[in-house]
This record gives C-alpha cells, sequence and structure tokens, in this order.
C-alpha cells in the first residue's frame, strides 16, 4: 500500500453514539479504537510469512465492551488497578470509593473512565485523541480532571499512546491500557505458549486479595522471574501464593532502573508459532501482568469466538496497586500546576526462533 487510510464507523447504543475508528498504514497493518474507554479493539499485523492477523482480543459487539467483567483493550481510571478496601487519605482529608472487587476498589470504580464515552478527534492521518472531563466526586475522587489518550499508528507497526491528565484540585491518578494480546491472532486459544521477558528483578507480593503487602521482592528462585524469556506456562501452575490467589499471573513487576519520564523497553512477548513478536516501552514504574484468568463467560468475541481463560495476556504499564496507601511507592498524587504525563508504546515486529 501507498497511502494511509482511516475510516470512522458509527454504532448506536443505549449509552449514546461509539465511534470506532481504523487506521491502516502504508504496510496494510491496522489498528481500530473506540471512543468507549479510549480502547484498542482490533491491532491486524503479519507474521513471519507476511500473513495478517487480529492480535488483540474483543468482542464482536461494539457496544458489548460497556460494563465487560475483563476491561478489554480500555483505559481505565481515575486510578487503575486496586485501592486497599476503597479507601485512600489526601492531604488529611479521607475518600471512600466504590468496592468493585472483593473488598477493594478496582479501575476507578464500577464505571472508571473504561465505561464512558469519550469525546473522539482525529490528529493527522496518524493519530486519535480520546478526551473526557471527570467531574469533582466522580467515583468518590476528588477534582475535576481532564484526561487525553492520545494514539499513533505509526508506518513501522508501532502503536504508540500518551496519556495526560490535569486537575483543579489535588487527587490520584494511575492511568494505563488494558488490552490483551494473543500474537497467534485472537482466536487461536491459550497464550500460555508465549515466551515472556520483563525488565524486572522486583515484583510486589500481595495478600490473598491482591493488595500489595509493600514489599519489593526478588523473582530469583520464584516463578516469577521472567528475566530470562520463558514460556508464560512453564510455572504456572506452580504452588505459590501469588499463582493461587489469581488462578495465574495477575501481578505487579517492578521495573528495573526506572527513571521517571524515561522511556525503556520492558516487556517483550514472542509467539513462536507465528513469529509475532511484541515489545513494550514505558516510562512506567510497573507492569502488571495479567494472564486473561477469568475471561470465561465474557462477551461473545470478534467472528463469533468464544473465549476462554488464558487466551490473551495483558502487559500493563503503570504505577503500582494501592500507592495512595504506601508511602514508599511512587505517588500517585496529581496537583493542579502539574501535567500528569505517561507513555505506553506497543510495537509489533516479526522474528525468527
Amino acid at each position: 500500500m501507498n497511502n494511509r487510510k482511516t475510516i470512522i464507523e458509527r454504532f448506536d447504543s443505549p449509552e449514546g453514539q461509539i465511534a470506532v475508528i481504523t487506521m491502516t498504514n502504508r504496510r496494510g497493518a491496522s489498528v481500530s479504537l473506540s471512543n468507549l474507554g479510549a480502547g484498542i479493539i482490533s491491532v491486524i499485523v503479519p507474521d513471519r510469512e507476511g500473513k495478517l492477523a487480529d492480535v488483540a482480543i474483543g468482542y464482536e459487539n461494539p457496544a458489548d465492551y460497556m460494563a465487560d467483567g475483563p476491561c478489554a483493550g480500555k483505559v481505565p481510571g481515575r486510578y487503575a488497578n486496586r485501592i486497599a478496601n476503597g479507601l485512600f487519605t489526601l492531604d488529611g482529608v479521607a475518600y471512600k470509593l466504590a468496592i468493585n472487587n472483593g473488598p477493594n476498589a478496582l479501575h476507578g470504580g464500577p464505571t472508571g473512565f473504561q465505561n464512558r464515552l469519550w469525546d473522539v478527534g482525529l490528529v493527522g492521518d496518524d493519530a486519535v485523541r480520546f478526551t473526557r472531563l471527570s467531574p469533582d466526586g466522580e467515583e468518590g475522587y476528588p477534582g475535576n480532571l481532564t484526561v487525553v489518550a492520545l494514539y499513533r499508528w505509526t508506518d513501522d507497526n508501532r502503536l504508540e499512546l500518551t496519556l495526560e491528565a490535569q486537575t483543579d484540585v489535588p487527587t490520584i491518578v494511575n492511568l494505563t491500557n488494558h488490552a490483551y494480546f494473543n500474537l497467534s491472532g485472537h482466536d487461536s486459544g491459550s497464550v500460555l505458549d508465549h515466551e515472556l521477558r520483563l525488565a524486572a528483578s522486583r515484583y510486589l507480593p500481595t495478600d490473598e486479595t491482591l493488595i500489595p503487602t509493600g514489599e519489593l521482592a526478588p523473582v530469583a528462585g520464584t516463578p516469577m522471574d521472567f528475566t530470562k524469556s520463558h514460556t508464560i506456562g512453564r510455572d504456572a501452575q506452580v504452588d505459590f501464593p501469588a499463582l493461587k490467589y489469581g488462578k495465574g499471573y495477575d501481578n505487579c513487576w517492578v521495573i528495573d532502573n526506572w527513571t521517571p519520564g524515561q522511556l525503556k523497553t520492558v516487556a517483550e512477548l514472542f509467539d513462536p508459532k507465528s513469529g509475532r513478536a511484541l515489545e513494550v516501552e514505558t516510562d512506567q514504574p510497573g507492569v502488571q501482568v495479567y494472564t486473561g484468568n477469568w475471561l470465561e463467560g465474557c462477551p461473545v468475541g470478534k467472528g463469533g469466538y468464544i473465549y476462554h481463560d488464558y487466551d490473551g495476556v495483558a502487559i500493563e504499564c503503570q504505577n503500582f496497586p494501592d500507592a495512595p496507601n504506601k508511602p514508599d511507592f511512587p505517588s500517585p498524587r496529581l496537583s493542579p500546576a502539574e501535567v500528569y504525563r505517561r507513555r505506553i508504546n506497543f510495537i509489533f515486529k516479526t522474528k525468527v526462533k
């Protein structure tokens, strides 16, 4: 292909009109995004033979992303991941959030950012900007928060995401993307045979509700060690607290040598069958790896495919879970004079085993 192409489709839903934007680059690879949750709903990239396939888990009906359990492809917020007991204190004021994950608050609440229709606009021929205003008190959080999710799809198959936020009073923010990838193709079954490497020699142990204890524990000698690439499933059934609590991997790893504002490659995912590889870059301090342990029963997938547990892996670059209650963790505080800006790049490649 010589020219880029962008197509916008619109679908009616009970919550309003859903916009789906598909950007196709000069190589013929494409990404589809939705203003419902500022989400990634399709990533079509080649394998080592040049055959295109959709490697992002997603649903047949664009409206089914509303209130889906897996939060597939979307931007959760105002605080991604868990806050213990839905409680935090900021500047001496206690805040109470909705409890929607066992005893804890998850992904900003039952609605969060992921179940809202964002405003959408094109930026040139290679980028889409989603914006929304989260009003003061929404889901219990303080401050009017303006949020931007800017996606850029390059001709070398890089999906670049910049997340920004500004507030009028102090608040807390933690944003990420919750896409699930299966590099064999979204409808090809388990990802436990994919190979994963993480630039992380420590992880965050948790209690049984997946709230960090506060310890930054070494991965060496445990099934949490992905410092050298190996299959996700190699140790997934080991009798180990983290794997028992989450029915598989659902943990946050601590990025080695993290420097605020500095991009680095934190994860490499490889599918030996197709030759597709995914590199993930970020300037975030942590990466939550979730192996789709509870995908069973989610909405019908694209093409009518029925997803099962472990059919996709989410690599969620973010701040640490429960950081508002852990003073030793990187601070999630955002003040009016600051701009929250975080970057996550998904880089799709092919390679020979």
